[in-house]
């Protein structure tokens, strides 16, 4: 068998990694190609945001879950105040997460965001300012899910510092316990 086979990895979920990729390009493909196909400015908003809107459902509840292993949502407490809840699987389980669901993850949430600035740049040089509207609306989701998921990583990253540090410093203790009772 060929080296480089065995160390190539495949993607662990292709089923959501597609999921996960379908809803982005279907909303920048619609867009895009609707100029041909439709005058309305209607069909193409309405379309559009929803198709955008079922790839931040997808991202927030299914791929990121799955392929990161990680999830997040937002809640108002009683004081009328927004806080941000993260959840992410345990340190053992993370590093076990297939490395290139990871990589597609991130990468197009990132991209995705990219080229939906790109397409503003070009509506605002073309004067489309209810095109800019779309494009707000379907940038404004893809930028809640990269600000979701990435507090959310450095909260599962300050959790295993913390899991970590509290490992080490039992083992330390336990350590110096033993160590003082042989004396």
């Amino acid at each position: 068998m060929d080296r480089n086979q065995e160390t190539r990895e495949n993607y662990a979920n292709p089923r959501t990694c597609f999921f996960h990729v379908l809803f982005k390009a279907a909303a920048l493909a619609f867009y895009i190609l609707s100029a041909l196909f439709f005058n309305s400015f209607v069909i193409i908003f309405v379309v559009t945001v929803f198709l955008a809107a079922l790839d931040f459902w997808v991202v927030k509840n299914v791929s990121g879950r799955i392929l990161v292993g990680l999830r997040w949502w937002n809640e108002i407490n009683e004081q009328g105040e927004s806080v941000w809840k993260f959840e992410c699987l345990d340190h053992e389980s993370l590093s076990r997460m297939n490395k290139k669901d990871s990589w597609l993850f991130w990468w197009t949430i990132y991209l995705t965001a990219v080229a939906w600035i790109v397409l503003g740049i070009f509506s605002l040089i073309r004067f489309q300012a209810d095109y800019v509207l779309v494009i707000s609306v379907c940038l404004t989701l893809s930028i809640a899910n990269i600000v979701g998921f990435t507090k959310c990583r450095k909260d599962a990253k300050k959790q295993i510092q913390q899991f970590a540090s509290q490992t080490i410093a039992s083992q330390f203790s336990s350590t110096l316990q033993s160590a003082f009772s042989l004396v």
